[in-house]
């Protein structure tokens, strides 16, 4: 059962195979989130400075009344951070509205300001100095570990230039129709553990009828096969809801994608937009 089946980072810490993602979910409304994924069985909760729900995060996992070291939070360096003093800072923040002693990975969001994420400025020193708070709060124990997230191959090498602990993971989008396997690849080279968000698409590939037949062939929905998509590539994948019934299903995944199948979602043409979601910059690049 994938909820109960861990990766192992790079420094040895284990990592469930399967996150909740709370992005768009309230503060108040997380609560509830969380204690209904803990209830199912879910022990790998992703959020994020920039989602402001951190603090019902925290109210979740106590109300919950699941032991804290059964469970991997994740936390997200807001993509502005981009000086070590306001990294230093900004991880307090996250341990303190969280209401917890450490984070299990915390992850620099963005390797560009949102407002600039499809500018040419690197950020470099930027990301050097918010990777060294990071580092830190990790040597201290605030942090478990720690990684990156929509960073590009050339962004990961900046980070290497000066890091003494180098990312676990990278946190990007990919799903069918969409997987940047260079990428994937070149992370896998480095032992950095690829996260995917967004595994169903913002949503977009449920209108997919090439996928949806896919889908039907293994009797499965088209969530549950892309959820399993991403686990048969090494991927973490993080679907994000706040439905009950939804977690049950994009847990229910205990089947395995033939490979001439798995070829064929790979090459799926890309979809050419995501909707509402294409407002964000990482849908729009």
């Amino acid at each position: 059962m994938i909820l109960q089946e861990n990766y192992t980072l790079s420094n040895g810490v284990e990592i469930p195979k399967l996150g909740l993602g709370t992005w768009f979910i309230s503060d108040e409304d997380s609560v509830q989130a969380v204690v209904d994924a803990l209830k199912i069985g879910y022990r790998h909760i992703d959020t994020a400075q920039a989602y402001q729900n951190e603090s019902g995060i925290g109210r979740g996992i106590v109300a919950s009344g699941i032991d804290r070291k059964e469970l991997f939070i994740t936390t997200k360096l807001a993509a502005e951070v981009k000086s070590y003093e306001e990294a230093v800072q900004s991880i307090e923040g996250s341990l303190e509205r969280m209401g917890l002693d450490y984070i299990d990975l915390m992850i620099i969001h963005s390797p560009k300001p949102w407002a600039d994420f499809l500018g040419d400025e690197s950020f470099a020193k930027g990301n050097q100095e918010a990777w060294k708070a990071l580092e830190e709060a990790y040597k201290a124990g605030k942090i478990r570990s720690i990684g990156v997230s929509n960073f590009e191959k050339s962004d990961i090498e900046n980070i290497l230039e000066t890091a003494t602990v180098k990312p676990m993971v990278n946190q990007i989008l990919a799903h069918i129709s969409n997987t940047p396997q260079d990428l994937i690849d070149y992370c896998n080279a480095q032992d950095i553990l690829v996260e995917a968000y967004s595994p169903i698409g913002h949503g977009e590939i449920l209108k997919n009828e090439e996928i949806k037949a896919i889908a039907d062939k293994y009797e499965v929905s088209i969530p549950q096969l892309a959820i399993r998509y991403c686990v048969e590539l090494g991927l973490l994948p993080i679907p994000k809801t706040a439905n009950p019934k939804h977690m049950k299903s994009n847990a229910a995944i205990d089947f395995t994608i033939s490979t001439e199948d798995l070829e064929k979602l790979i090459s799926m043409e890309k979809i050419e937009h995501y909707g509402d979601a294409s407002m964000f910059p990482v849908y729009a690049k």
